[in-house]
């Protein structure tokens, strides 16, 4: 199967567990032209919180709107994204090829549009990144 990888940042900030928390963070970055990619947020165990994780923050003016709202890239979440023809069973075939090479995932964020998937799997190192990658272009 033909997939496009490609390591990218991630930028996280805490918002507020509250209507507009999320808007908020991710206003600032819509007015200053940055066109993300991966948006994912959930509640956080510190309670009133939550956290957003956003892809990608490119360009001098999108930094400065990141740190603006309180966007840190992360220095301990690796990411590879991954995307190529969705076919039934192909998020299955890459975990367990993953699995097989005993390459441990943080976390697994998914979504087909189209004829076309994108996963972005997060790594506690940049070694497994290399690793993954070595064993996706396998498949």
């Amino acid at each position: 199967m033909k997939l496009k990888l490609s390591r990218v940042d991630v930028w996280a900030a805490e918002i507020e567990d509250k209507p507009g928390g999320l808007a908020s963070k991710l206003l600032t970055l819509a007015n200053a032209g940055v066109n993300l990619e991966f948006v994912i947020s959930r509640r956080a165990e510190k309670e009133g919180t939550g956290v957003v994780f956003v892809s990608p923050i490119k360009g001098a003016k999108a930094v400065r709107a990141a740190r603006a709202a309180w966007f840190d890239k992360t220095s301990s979440l690796h990411c590879l994204r991954v995307q190529g023809p969705d076919k039934p069973g192909t998020g299955a075939r890459i975990t367990a090829a993953l699995a097989e090479a005993g390459i441990n995932l943080r976390g697994l964020s998914a979504a087909a549009v189209g004829k076309q998937f994108i996963l972005y799997i997060a790594f506690d190192s940049d070694q497994d990144i290399k690793k993954s990658a070595s064993v996706l272009k396998k498949l």
